[in-house]
């Protein structure tokens, strides 16, 4: 994969239009599915903790997955690997034109340092893959545009904002990456417009990258898992792998998550580890603190899928299978988990309890949590949750 430049600052030359207090950690703010799937010009609002809720069709998880895609892409990744495929993404009734394309358009907003910031991409999905336009502005300006001008060649045009004597620079960006995320390899930063241009570009990339998506599986975190990185993965099956590495790490941290999962596993819970098992191999366990252990493979669905998140929500870059900007310090940073049927096999207990643990994982700003739920009325008065109503 092919990674975007380190930024040189997060720090934009000016003020932000109107002198408006912006976060220090850029964040997306707003997710555009203009032409995506299922979903019609759709803007939707995300805050700290957000649960797109809806019956089932209505486009939550293709929400979700727009979001990652954008996340893969600000991190450098090419197309085909954002979108694997591509044609799913295309709207049911959208009709070819006269050369047999097709496509959709996605895009996003990020506030931080730099004021909001937004980004919108058109991608072709047929006959082939590439992205024939790209939108970058803030405050009204248009920092960046790409735009495919001869379908014979792999590349786009752009062009970017300079406010210097010279004219608007003009030149190619390959067609199967983000322009954005290769900015810093294209301007120089000599004039106020150029170091706009580029406090814009990185506050996007940082806000894009850090995203967890998971999406816990149950039949895979019962039994013995090789010792592997001890980094956790997006279906959870290696639970017991990170529970090897996470309980000797942090004792407070490793407090809070056994107290989380007490509030939610029935039973008595005095720790929560893994043990070594046969040829290499390690498995999770409850100790219940009478000298009995109940392996994972005992508890039900329900269980395991909140353990799962209740310790996604307690870790942080270092535990999880992300991809971190790691040229900017964690301080500026917000991870982003995307939780597919946040509340799928939860009791409402489990739901509450997990609702509460993320509210105040998100309120310390180092987090933030969009949930897919298929009804959000079970969350109704917990602070600082946002929902976002989704409909087919």
């Amino acid at each position: 994969m092919t990674q975007p430049p380190a930024p040189t600052s997060l720090v934009p030359p000016g003020p932000p239009a109107g002198g408006a207090a912006h976060p220090e950690r850029p964040r997306i703010t707003e997710l555009r599915l203009s032409a995506f799937t299922g979903h019609r010009r759709a803007a939707l609002p995300l805050g700290p903790l957000t649960l797109l809720a809806g019956p089932s069709g209505c486009g939550k998880s293709s929400a979700l997955r727009a979001y990652e895609a954008l996340a893969r892409l600000g991190a450098g990744a090419a197309l085909g690997e954002a979108f694997p495929d591509p044609v799913a993404c295309v709207p049911e009734r959208a009709r070819p034109d006269a050369q047999r394309r097709r496509g959709f358009r996605i895009g996003c907003t990020a506030d931080g340092p730099a004021g909001p910031v937004r980004l919108d991409v058109a991608v072709q999905a047929e006959p082939h893959l590439r992205v024939v336009g790209e939108r970058l502005t803030a405050g009204g300006l248009v920092l960046l545009e790409t735009a495919l001008r001869d379908p014979g060649k792999r590349a786009v045009q752009a062009a970017w904002h300079t406010a210097g004597p010279t004219p608007v620079p003009h030149g190619p960006l390959p067609d199967d990456r983000l322009g954005t995320a290769l900015l810093p390899l294209r301007v120089a930063g000599t004039t106020p417009g150029q170091r706009r241009v580029l406090a814009a570009a990185e506050q996007m990339v940082v806000a894009l990258r850090s995203v967890f998506a998971c999406d816990p599986d149950p039949s895979r975190m019962r039994g013995p898992v090789p010792a592997g990185s001890g980094r956790l993965f997006g279906g959870c099956g290696n639970l017991a792998d990170v529970l090897w590495r996470t309980r000797a790490e942090c004792a407070r941290r490793h407090t809070q998550f056994v107290a989380a999962v007490r509030a939610g596993c029935a039973g008595p819970v005095a720790d929560v580890l893994a043990v070594p098992s046969a040829g290499g191999t390690v498995r999770a366990v409850l100790d219940r603190g009478d000298g009995i252990r109940t392996e994972f493979g005992r508890l039900g669905d329900g269980e395991l899928r909140y353990v799962a998140l209740a310790l996604v929500l307690l870790t942080g870059p270092g535990v999880l299978e992300v991809d971190p900007a790691g040229e900017v310090p964690a301080a500026l940073q917000t991870l982003t988990v995307l939780a597919d049927g946040l509340d799928r096999g939860l009791d409402p207990g489990q739901r509450g309890e997990l609702l509460r643990l993320a509210a105040r994982m998100c309120e310390r700003g180092h987090i933030r949590l969009v949930g897919a739920v298929s009804d959000a009325s079970w969350a109704a008065g917990t602070d600082g949750v946002g929902v976002v109503h989704l409909k087919p």
